[in-house]
């Protein structure tokens, strides 16, 4: 008897963006992520980059002033994200 159940996902794919001093300090302005599909939010995305270390880990850590937007829309860390969606990087912007 054939399996005819849907294939496993083992990983979502995210187009992250950076922005401000995010996009001169990571030398990009975006790219494409993959995160594990067991549990694709926002925070997953965060920790996906800084286990890439140096610039990565101190630009994101913990405490690290970086708003996120997902869709264009400001979300929390626990936020979900799902296949093809963008998920942005803010840090804070001053200046007059």
């Amino acid at each position: 008897m054939p399996d005819n159940s849907p294939p496993s996902v083992t990983a979502v794919t995210v187009r992250v963006v950076y922005l401000a001093r995010l996009r001169e300090a990571f030398g990009r302005s975006g790219e494409s992520l993959a995160i594990a599909a067991d549990a694709p939010d926002v925070a997953a995305v965060l920790a996906t980059l800084r286990a890439r270390d140096g610039v990565w880990a101190r630009e994101l850590a913990a405490g690290r002033a970086v708003r996120i937007a997902v869709n264009h829309q400001l979300v929390a860390a626990d936020s979900p994200v799902r296949e093809g969606d963008e998920v942005a990087l803010l840090p804070p912007v001053t200046g007059g």
